[in-house]
């Protein structure tokens, strides 16, 4: 686990890194217990399923390209370098509806998702 060496640096080149709907991408940044930090990559038309998380804040971050976001039924679009903060029990889905470019974003949950995610 990378959190380890306080020291250590982080990127997409030496983060783990994981494929989700066959074609996005994720890097664990940070892998803690109380907080994790993932950027993910998103291709034009992909999208996650419609979810709830029971301790998990997430913020999800926007680096580069536009981000949707569906959070109890209202719809956000978020381009580079804006944010939106998910808590708990709000039910979500992030989307890239561009038809020509990939988004990439970080998200940042406390604590940590794994475990605490339930489809919707």
């Amino acid at each position: 686990m990378l959190q380890s060496d306080a020291m250590a640096v982080v990127n997409r080149s030496n983060a783990p890194h994981y494929k989700w709907a066959d074609v996005c991408d994720g890097w664990r940044l940070l892998d803690g217990d109380d907080l994790s930090v993932i950027e993910e990559r998103m291709p034009p038309g992909t999208a996650e399923v419609m979810h709830v998380h029971d301790k998990a804040n997430q913020l999800f971050f926007v680096l580069d390209g536009t981000l949707t976001i569906e959070v109890d039924g209202r719809t956000e679009r978020l381009g580079p370098s804006d944010g939106l903060n998910v808590r708990p029990g709000q039910i979500h889905q992030a989307r890239n509806e561009d038809a020509a470019s990939d988004v990439r974003f970080l998200v940042i949950s406390s604590p940590t998702t794994r475990g605490d995610r339930e489809a919707v």
